[in-house]
């Protein structure tokens, strides 16, 4: 078979095997997405608004207990099996903000909870999670570097 041959059969298949895919909705996921993040977003400014007017918190302690606030409901709301629904029909609307980050640790330690705490529970919590951390921090490192030098 010659390389021209063989080029031309690979495009063949490639055609084949697109013609089974779906067609994708591009505006209709980046809508969906848009709105279940900014629903998010307002949920986070709605206990804002509610913590700064019923407790003494403002500034840096506000926005703390607002993240706590939101890691936990993305928690809960996995543990429930509510945030996997969400996250199906938002797209990355729902992975983005801080409770995505939540559902991404959660998530591998509720399925492997079966195995034990130490080697299913602690081990598997930051599967997904581990290399955003990681990477995350040297990137921060990276960029704290840059400015230093500048």
């Amino acid at each position: 078979m010659t390389g021209k041959n063989k080029k031309n059969q690979n495009e063949n298949y490639i055609r084949y095997v697109h013609s089974f895919d779906p067609p994708t909705q591009h505006f209709k996921n980046c809508f969906r997405a848009f709105l279940v993040g900014g629903l998010i977003c307002c949920v986070g400014q709605f206990f804002r608004v509610i913590l700064e007017q019923t407790t003494s918190l403002s500034g840096d302690e506000l926005a703390s207990a607002v993240s706590v606030l939101l890691i936990f409901m993305g928690t809960l709301l996995t543990g429930l099996g509510v945030y996997d629904r969400i996250g199906r029909n938002a797209g990355a609307g729902s992975i983005v903000p801080i409770t995505g980050f939540a559902n991404s640790v959660s998530s591998p330690a509720i399925e492997f909870k079966t195995e034990g705490l130490v080697y299913g529970l602690a081990a598997k919590m930051f599967v997904v999670a581990g290399p955003i951390i990681v990477y995350g921090v040297l990137a921060g490192a990276a960029v704290g570097v840059v400015y230093l030098f500048l």
